[in-house]
């Protein structure tokens, strides 16, 4: 049986102030070609549906278009909410949508309640495939109907197992157990894009919980990554911040049997614009042709010229017209900007140099001639004013 774990859809977000909606719909595209091209018998989604507990009308749409063509394809959906979502309202008309081929776990009285489907649609009487949802658990909130001691993510999610693992116990021999899971595994590689899972810090829960299961199917971690050879993170499917630039995202095509994971291997989905993070003095960003293929890329910059240059972001986007994000970090630091702005205010030695010191200590580079002369005459009118009075 064939399986496409993928997770962290994040329906609805923006990317610094991109609206992602149109990517997303590519996505969309990218992932019913897909189940058809390599035959996939059902799709996993480990959490994270929509970015926001409340997501928008348009957002609701494209989900529910996603569902309504992977029915029509006849290829069910098991899918756990995340931390980004709305167990409750995600799962609403779940008992209903059952019968369309959705299956929804985002509660946890259905954690011990696996979506069941035959390992071999050719011979439905046969062995079976147990597919397990564990929602994002928030320790808080669930610890007492779990009877998880103390109120940690490792607490709740250790119960949550237990729970699977008992159901488990009393199927079929022969009986593959494929589980889904939002949450940050040990081992995995964070990306500046994930929330984390625990205040204070991320919640991690150790990787050999997951022993025994055919497949792990994780979400949370937006990098595509293999912990052990049947627990996984698939990645979303889209890069949601600078951090994931190196990243090449899509989901994994993993194939189960009777005798359990028979194969995982990797399903690239090209994103239409790639991301690049560039460093380096305005003037050689402008002209060095190394920097060629970003030109079509969004690109985050972090300019090192020692003085702020003027105009930087228009001048940079006369090359880089997707450039996003402009951080500036001068390679040698000017003795000025180690003193704080009082000591300037308090070594100024009339209002002219006061209005300078001002200007260089928010921007980063000292006033020029023509904004000293600027300068110069604001004050001299302001002193004729109030000589006027």
């Amino acid at each position: 049986m064939k399986l496409l774990h993928t997770s962290d859809w994040h329906l609805g977000r923006s990317f610094h102030g991109v609206g992602t909606l149109a990517a997303q719909r590519r996505f969309a595209d990218q992932l019913l070609a897909t189940v058809e091209a390599e035959g996939v018998d059902v799709v996993l989604l480990a959490g994270d549906v929509y970015d926001r507990a409340l997501p928008n009308v348009d957002v609701v749409n494209l989900f529910d278009d996603i569902l309504a063509r992977l029915n029509a394809a006849g290829v069910p959906i098991v899918i756990t909410s995340g931390n980004h979502d709305s167990a409750t309202r995600l799962g609403f008309g779940g008992r209903i949508m059952e019968r369309a081929g959705v299956h929804l776990r985002t509660r946890v009285a259905d954690l011990a309640t696996p979506v069941l489907f035959p390992l071999d649609p050719a011979a439905p009487g046969g062995a079976q495939l147990a597919v397990y949802g564990i929602p994002y658990l928030e320790p808080r909130l669930v610890a007492e109907e779990l009877s998880a001691e103390p109120a940690s993510h490792f607490a709740v999610t250790e119960a949550a197992v237990e729970l699977i693992r008992a159901d488990l116990a009393g199927r079929a021999d022969g009986t593959a157990a494929v589980v889904l899971a939002h949450t940050f595994a040990s081992g995995g590689v964070t990306s500046a894009s994930e929330r984390d899972l625990a205040v204070g810090g991320v919640g991690a829960v150790p990787l050999d919980l997951f022993d025994g299961f055919a497949y792990t199917a994780l979400g949370h971690l937006h990098g595509r990554q293999m912990l052990s050879e049947s627990v996984r993170y698939s990645g979303s499917p889209l890069p949601y911040s600078f951090s994931e630039a190196a990243h090449t995202k899509g989901a994994w095509l993993v194939e189960i049997t009777q005798d359990g994971l028979k194969e995982a291997s990797r399903i690239d989905w090209p994103v239409e614009r790639p991301l690049s993070v560039l460093r380096g003095k305005l003037a050689q960003l402008l002209e060095d042709p190394q920097w060629q293929q970003a030109e079509s890329h969004y690109c985050q910059v972090t300019l090192t010229d020692d003085d702020r240059p003027a105009n930087a972001m228009e001048r940079l986007r006369t090359r880089f017209p997707n450039t996003l994000v402009l951080l500036f970090e001068p390679e040698n630091a000017r003795d000025a900007a180690s003193r704080s702005y009082s000591q300037r205010v308090s070594a100024a030695v009339d209002e002219l140099d006061l209005c300078c010191g001002f200007l260089d200590h928010v921007r980063h580079r000292p006033a020029d001639r023509g904004e000293q002369d600027v300068l110069r005459q604001a004050l001299a009118a302001v002193h004729a004013q109030e000589a006027a009075l």
